[in-house]
């Protein structure tokens, strides 16, 4: 398969022009009429079509990738959202998302709806800033420190807390034929991410060690309850969810415990934040609480289950080829290296995030007028306009993807030419061959994630010779 030209691996992560042989083409679809529109899509994203149909269905009906539509959140509470978008939805489209002298990424991360800064301390963390914001800089150099300190007890927190998730996972088992394991996984991922990002230990106060993921479950769950969809029986759904904002002040208390608990315990971080960063003590605590409960915590609850599932699967003998890699490799010890030699465990992993990003959604707005791209077509976007990217459907592009809908563990691996298609993996706001740095805007924890995820894995198979299960509960677990 050919090809089409990548997103340049570098620093600020540049498109390659448009080619000169393709047509300029007026972008297809329609915002509708004043309110109507807006209503009409929304109640096709979360309740006719549902997200992923969405989209597919009006590619089919303007035969295109790049459209225009509305994205949701929107009338009647929402008077200060604009949910006119462009959709790009192929990988060559898409992947204008990430160059940053051509869009910005100011107040942009879940579209033109921005959550109250009340649920960060009336603050604008990170994550809601462009490059261009001096203050971006030392955010971004803040936490990639954080998690480079954190490198060096990583390994070690995460194989403990696994021991303790695994144990209790198989006492439950030994009480029923199935086990729920969603909850005892977010605690998991609380007191590993907490040790890890902020040096803290949650067995320092009782209730942040019993409910510390509870509570950052229940700050995530207002930010973002009129973006997201949870299933509940419509029209539910759309009157309690997605009709207005929730106040900071219902969670208020949670966050303030979490905030009051990272304030007395972890001197040395936020010395550093000061100190090497220029960080005030407010900002430091603030921007570590988003990094460890929106971007950790929040995207690995999101990731893992997937990943679970489709090891849990067991197709074509998956489990037996993970197995041997994950015994045969680097000794008895896990770590950061050994994991590099582990290729089908890691293709696994990226094939997963290609097929389930834990952050489905991805905007940028238009800093000024240019050329965009797809695959046949070349479009003029104007400055100001909002571009959308659903990652579903763009990581499933057949231009670049064989068989785009099915799970192929080893697609990742190099002699299947999975190096190539690393810059095609765009789960983390940039291609998988990017850095992350402070002149875009990747996700600080890129690498951090993929390879904490595949050391989960192997952990698992040289734990386990076999696991039976999905995103919901465990199965079968035949210990090694």
């Amino acid at each position: 398969m050919s090809l089409p030209p990548p997103v340049t691996p570098s620093l600020s992560l540049t498109t390659p022009p448009p080619p000169p042989h393709l047509p300029i083409r007026e972008i297809p679809g329609s915002y509708g009429w004043p309110l109507l529109g807006p209503i009409s899509d929304r109640l096709d994203y979360y309740w006719f079509q549902k997200q992923e149909n969405f989209f597919k269905k009006r590619m089919e009906k303007y035969k295109s990738t790049v459209f225009r539509t509305n994205v949701p959140p929107s009338f009647p509470f929402f008077t200060n959202v604009n949910p006119n978008v462009i959709a790009v939805l192929d990988c060559n489209s898409f992947s204008h998302l990430f160059d940053m002298e051509l869009v910005e990424k100011k107040d942009v991360l879940v579209g033109d709806f921005v959550p109250s800064v009340a649920f960060t301390g009336n603050i604008r963390v990170g994550a809601y800033q462009d490059t261009s914001e001096p203050q971006h800089s030392k955010v971004k150099k803040f936490c990639m420190d954080v998690l480079k300190g954190g490198s060096r007890i990583w390994v070690q927190e995460l194989v403990s807390n696994l021991d303790i998730l695994c144990d209790n996972i198989e006492a439950s088992l030994s009480k029923s034929t199935s086990a729920t394991y969603f909850f005892p996984l977010q605690q998991f991922l609380f007191t590993f991410l907490l040790k890890v990002i902020t040096r803290i230990d949650p067995s320092l106060d009782p209730n942040i060690a019993n409910s510390g993921y509870a509570m950052l479950n229940r700050w995530l769950a207002l930010q973002l309850s009129p973006t997201i969809s949870i299933g509940v029986l419509q029209p539910l759904e759309e009157i309690l969810l997605h009709s207005f904002p929730y106040p900071f002040f219902l969670v208020s208390r949670d966050y303030n415990n979490l905030y009051n608990f990272i304030k007395q315990h972890g001197k040395e971080v936020l010395e550093k934040g000061k100190v090497e960063f220029g960080l005030s003590e407010e900002e430091t605590i603030h921007n570590l609480l988003f990094t460890l409960g929106f971007n950790a915590f929040g995207g690995f609850s999101i990731f893992l289950p997937t990943l679970i599932e489709a090891i849990g699967n067991d197709s074509n003998g998956l489990q037996q080829k993970l197995r041997k890699e994950a015994r045969e490799n680097k000794g008895s010890t896990l770590s950061f290296d050994s994991i590099k030699e582990m290729e089908l465990i890691q293709s696994v992993v990226y094939e997963t995030l290609r097929l389930n990003p834990p952050v489905p959604l991805q905007y940028a707005r238009a800093r000024k007028d240019f050329q965009l791209s797809s695959h046949d077509s070349v479009f003029n976007v104007k400055k100001g306009e909002l571009l959308c990217g659903y990652q579903k459907v763009v990581m499933r592009d057949p231009v670049v993807f064989d068989d785009p809908d099915r799970f192929i563990p080893d697609r990742f691996t190099k002699e299947k030419g999975g190096d190539q298609l690393l810059n095609y993996l765009y789960w983390s706001n940039g291609p998988q061959t990017g850095t992350p740095s402070t002149s875009n805007k990747q996700c600080a924890g890129k690498d951090y994630v993929t390879l904490t995820a595949a050391l989960i894995v192997a952990y698992l198979f040289r734990r386990y010779d076999s696991i039976r299960g999905d995103a919901g509960s465990i199965t079968a677990l035949i210990k090694a």
